[in-house]
């Protein structure tokens, strides 16, 4: 009962903080100055445990690109269906197209029925992922999980 608790004030905490705790990562962050962009495109469904699946396009300003799969796994206190088209993120602190590739720390708490919008920033050590998109569906809770980019 006393780890069930801790686990789920620790989630509040870094609810309420906006941020996701992370290990310091060795990167070079001071001489990352590449910016790359994601479009994409998801659809998803969660009861407890959270499942989503996509595909999008990954352009940096070095001119690098690709075409990518997302798929999203977690868990928590989550129920509902959604779809979100024509999203867009901003990944910054990179090297290159290689650096975008991996998995992001995620948390976040959703509302939302038929219309519904979403912003929220995921990490991967210095490399910092905002997103944002609209979409439908009916979305309900607390989840925390990870975001994962993959070359297609």
């Amino acid at each position: 009962m006393i780890k069930r608790t801790f686990g789920t004030a620790a989630l509040v905490l870094a609810l309420a903080g906006g941020m996701t705790a992370l290990p310091a990562s060795n990167a070079h962050a001071d001489t990352a100055s590449v910016k790359c962009h994601l479009r994409f495109n998801l659809a998803g469904w969660s009861l407890i445990y959270k499942h989503a699946e996509g595909s999008g396009t990954v352009r940096c300003d070095n001119g690098q690109r690709a075409s990518v799969k997302i798929a999203v796994v977690g868990g928590g206190l989550t129920a509902g269906k959604y779809k979100i088209t024509n999203g867009t993120g901003e990944i910054s602190t990179v090297n290159g197209i290689k650096d975008v590739f991996g998995d992001y720390a995620q948390a976040g708490a959703d509302a939302g029925i038929v219309k519904s919008a979403n912003a929220q920033v995921l990490t991967k050590g210095t490399t910092s992922l905002a997103l944002a998109g609209t979409g439908e569906g009916v979305n309900l809770g607390i989840s925390a999980g990870k975001f994962t980019i993959t070359p297609r």
